[in-house]
């Protein structure tokens, strides 16, 4: 008797904890959401007036070995499009490709959890087994009415760490969407110097989008280094994924060369801060490296057979 009154109490216990694990995660997830909804409110008109000229705002810190950076923005697509497209993993590999030093990306489910490999590199093409993977692992939070991706990787090119990236979306009125992408990633005080070097001297012309004073002729002085490097990274990738939601109307055979040449044309709005490539030359590289990528995702697929 005693045996089945324990056997009770520790499910009753097991039971009560998981109850409370999910009442915290809910708690958790709306205070997210709470938070998205109030940085809408605040940059409300920063996104309806700003240097874009598009219904987007950038802001970022760097704080220690820390470098942060949040892009808040306007989609015209409605929320459950976004919802239903973006928690798809394999579609990430789509959208971080656009990005130019991004040479691939293949996506694979391991112990139930998922994985990107993404391939860096530099601007001009390179096939994948020239550069290294970044492992990076894939998370989304599925609750209605909120979008919560992260792709998080422990360890990132040129001895950074911490990568995090985050997508989310809260739905708006007329059917659109408010997105915010931001990025962080840690680096230690050795790479931190030869950071700086390095803007100082063949990087110095490299700038981001926070303003930081005028010049002698009442120009905007942008901000450069760490701080400008992640905002310019950070406008990327919301513009591929922007890009990647814009063409996912169109026929399958046609997306991928609208959604190039839409990356590369929003981009381009933008010279000083996002400028790399003639367009030719990014599309001709990135028609290359897709081959190279759909290759990488076939094998994976052959090795679950």
């Amino acid at each position: 008797m005693n045996k089945l009154v324990n056997f009770f109490i520790i499910v009753l216990v097991t039971v009560n904890l998981f109850y409370a694990e999910c009442a915290l995660a809910a708690e958790k997830i709306k205070k997210s959401e709470t938070v998205l909804l109030d940085s809408y409110r605040r940059n409300l008109a920063r996104l309806e007036s700003n240097s874009f000229g598009l219904p987007l705002y950038v802001e970022s810190y760097e704080r220690d070995e820390k470098v942060h950076v949040d892009v808040y923005g306007i989609f015209n697509d409605s929320f459950s499009n976004i919802y239903g497209t973006l928690k798809v993993p394999g579609n990430w590999c789509d959208i971080v490709f656009l990005h130019s030093n991004i040479k691939a990306c293949s996506y694979d489910e391991v112990a139930g959890s998922w994985f990107l490999n993404f391939y860096l590199g530099r601007k001009s093409y390179q096939p994948p087994e020239d550069v290294t993977p970044v492992i990076t692992r894939f998370r989304n939070v599925d609750h209605q009415g909120y979008l919560d991706i992260k792709l998080m990787a422990d360890v990132g090119p040129y001895g950074t760490r911490d990568h995090r990236m985050r997508f989310e979306a809260i739905p708006m009125e007329g059917g659109k969407t408010f997105a915010h992408v931001s990025y962080t990633y840690s680096d230690s005080k050795a790479l931190r110097l030869a950071t700086k070097i390095y803007f100082a001297t063949i990087g110095h012309n490299k700038v981001g989008f926070t303003v930081t004073g005028k010049d002698g002729n009442g120009r905007p002085v942008y901000i450069g280094g760490p701080r400008g490097a992640l905002e310019r990274s950070a406008v990327r990738y919301y513009f591929a994924i922007q890009s990647f939601m814009n063409t996912s109307r169109y026929p399958e055979e046609s997306r991928f060369n609208r959604r190039i040449s839409e990356w590369h044309d929003l981009t381009s709005r933008f010279p000083k801060q996002l400028f790399d490539l003639s367009k030719n030359d990014y599309m001709a590289i990135k028609t290359r490296e897709h081959k190279n990528q759909l290759t990488l995702q076939r094998r994976i697929s052959l090795e679950h057979k």
